[in-house]
């Protein structure tokens, strides 16, 4: 079985195609976020049971552009990966490496041109990374939940009560597969908390009571009830939560 899909191209392709995009001002990392999001969606290998996406990707950009990251790339660098994993959990996806983004610098693009290049590559020991050994595999799946679901219908049960959060006077639905919470703009509940960093904590299914929070390495800390949250923390309706300073409620209806 193949589950190899090298995606590269000529720059021009990816400029004036569906991989690059022009701005009338400078590349700003929000924009650079989106589109990795973008093309890893678009570019899913399909096997017998899994779904693989591109696990590096090369971002083309500008002199002007690559001059205004000195001193920072390698910081934006290590947080659009983080994204990117954190998007693959989400949607269930398979890497076969952790996501790697590199930036180049190409004369021919101007200030706001940027190119993207994704490629799936496996690990030098593919064999037992896509195979067997799960130290070298992120492997997303939903089976176990979709099993349960049917479990749960078959006995006759009814359908689990749904999660949503209680934020800044607005009620977020909790998607199945979890929601990510944050200051930017790309996460599912967007909190305008100026102490609240931008991907601050993620509410996932799982743990005895069914839902749980982590916190992402934010700067403020997550805390339950008004104790800090260390690890992944057990969801109860009515949780109290505090990202920062910022209050959310969690129910289950």
């Amino acid at each position: 079985m193949s589950v190899l899909r090298n995606l590269e191209r000529t720059l021009s392709e990816l400029v004036e195609g569906t991989f690059g995009r022009v701005f009338r001002s400078e590349v700003r990392p929000v924009e650079l976020a989106r589109k990795l999001v973008r093309e890893m969606d678009d570019h899913k290998t399909v096997s017998l049971s899994r779904t693989y996406v591109p696990n590096e990707y090369v971002i083309y950009l500008s002199q002007q552009d690559r001059a205004r990251y000195e001193g920072v790339e390698q910081e934006v660098s290590g947080e659009l990966c983080a994204y990117l994993l954190e998007h693959a959990r989400r949607e269930k996806l398979a890497l076969v490496a952790r996501p790697v983004v590199e930036f180049r610098t190409d004369e021919r693009l101007a200030l706001g041109e940027f190119g993207i290049q994704a490629r799936l590559v496996r690990p030098a020991d593919e064999g037992a990374a896509v195979q067997a050994d799960h130290g070298h595999t992120m492997v997303y799946s939903t089976s176990e939940r979709v099993r349960g679901e049917v479990e749960a219908a078959q006995a006759g049960r009814a359908a689990p009560p749904k999660p949503f959060l209680l934020a800044e006077g607005r009620r977020h639905v909790v998607p199945p597969g979890g929601a990510l919470l944050g200051r930017s703009r790309d996460c599912d509940v967007v909190l305008s908390d100026p102490n609240v960093s931008r991907h601050h904590a993620e509410v996932r299914p799982g743990g005895e009571t069914g839902w749980t929070i982590r916190d992402l390495g934010s700067t403020n800390g997550v805390r339950v009830n008004g104790r800090h949250v260390r690890g992944e923390q057990p969801l109860h309706p009515g949780d109290q939560l505090e990202l920062g300073t910022a209050p959310v409620t969690f129910e289950l209806a």
